[in-house]
């Protein structure tokens, strides 16, 4: 299962992955067992970190997400 985590800049990435990897590690370990328990399987969990910058701002991104819009 690969998933990627969205942030806005290049120091929250570095925040997010943390010193020599430990939070994205802590990250991807409570994700697994989340998701181990719902499939009721073992999980390999592939985490990617990328920055996009205003990317809660841009409504073409967040419905990709499956947000909609408040309007409709």
């Amino acid at each position: 299962m690969r998933a990627e985590i969205y942030c806005e800049r290049e120091s929250h990435k570095r925040i997010i992955i943390g010193k020599n990897g430990a939070m994205l590690k802590k990250i991807g370990s409570y994700a697994r067992e989340d998701a181990e328990a719902l499939f009721e399987t073992k999980v390999f969990l592939d985490l990617w970190v990328k920055v996009k910058e205003n990317w809660r701002d841009r409504p073409s991104f967040l419905s990709d997400f499956g947000f909609k819009d408040e309007l409709e």
